[in-house]
């Protein structure tokens, strides 16, 4: 397992290379000082220690996000949310683009974050995105290996105002779909205009269509399950209270028991402590992998961090290949 992050901790998650005129590849190029590991706690070592690479495997992007790994293929998708595109890339290491459009059709968009942000495969390994621009969560009603501009609209409203800019969500075993609707994709954010919630919520979309909110927080973002489904985590990535939250999962889109799982207040705007809480992963074993001040946070189940890695750059998400060995 020591080899975990050998892949997938990389630039293609940072916020690295705003300014980045074309897409530069990079060939398996090791990472520079600023990416170290600290262990913070013995058990961490049954998942890496301090020497275990970091690798840049493709840089030159804007915003990065919802990174998905497909298995039948072995290649990477992820969305840049601010070209409006998202990007495919292989394992020797090629980059190109996979869909353009991917979260705005239309266009003269106003605001910086267009795009398509969290990815996910249904448990009919169909292609679902979170469009900021669109403000939904859609299917792409084309085969993974054939991808299109041509989208199913899965839900894009509740109690019948328009969504905000769904930004992540995860799957259950049965199919139904938690995900994060905070205001990052309108132009002006919370004061849009065009903003027709007064509230950002935790959503669970059941597999029959109904669209239950299970809570509502200042700044929703990344979210997953434990491996047997009786914990959600979510993100709030709010300069003001930036934390993580655990629920107890009762039923389908039901929680209770709303706990704070770890604060990092104390850290936003310190010297290298960029980032926020964001997106985040759980291994097989409940080990929670999250983005967050400084780079990618790893606690244990019990809200223990155990590890932290240093990118030196804000850090949107991370994944893992189906082996989680990388």
């Amino acid at each position: 397992m020591k080899c975990i992050l050998k892949l997938i901790i990389l630039l293609l998650l940072f916020s690295a290379c705003k300014d980045a005129k074309k897409l530069e590849l990079s060939n398996r190029e090791q990472v520079n000082s600023e990416f170290h590991i600290e262990i913070m706690d013995d058990e961490a070592k049954f998942l890496l220690d301090a020497n275990t690479p970091i690798e840049i495997i493709a840089k030159g992007f804007e915003w990065v996000e919802g990174p998905l790994w497909i298995e039948n293929g072995k290649y990477l998708l992820f969305s840049d949310v601010k070209r409006n595109k998202i990007y495919k890339l292989d394992a020797n290491g090629d980059t190109i683009t996979y869909l353009f459009p991917s979260g705005y059709m239309g266009k003269d968009f106003k605001g910086p974050e267009p795009g398509s942000n969290g990815l996910l495969l249904n448990p009919e390994d169909e292609l679902v995105m979170m469009q900021h621009g669109e403000r939904k969560v859609v299917k792409m009603n084309a085969s993974l290996n054939a991808p299109k501009t041509d989208f199913i609209t899965l839900v894009e409203g509740f109690n019948g105002k328009k969504l905000n800019s769904p930004n992540d969500g995860t799957f259950d075993k049965l199919g139904n779909l938690y995900f994060t609707d905070p205001p990052y994709g309108l132009p002006l954010k919370d004061n849009d205009p065009e903003k027709e919630l007064s509230f950002q919520g935790v959503y669970c979309l059941l597999k029959t269509g109904e669209l239950k909110l299970l809570d509502s927080l200042t700044k929703p973002n990344g979210i997953a399950l434990s491996p047997d489904e009786s914990t959600l985590y979510v993100a709030v990535s709010d300069k003001e209270h930036a934390v993580w939250y655990s629920y107890d999962v009762l039923s389908e889109g039901a929680v209770s028991n709303k706990k704070l799982f770890y604060d990092v207040t104390y850290l936003v705007g310190k010297e290298g402590q960029q980032g926020l809480p964001d997106g985040m992963k759980v291994n097989r074993d409940g080990y929670i992998f999250a983005s967050g001040p400084g780079g990618i946070w790893i606690f244990n189940p019990k809200a223990i961090p155990i590890a932290r890695i240093f990118t030196g750059k804000q850090t949107s998400n991370c994944t893992f290949s189906k082996d989680q060995k990388k």
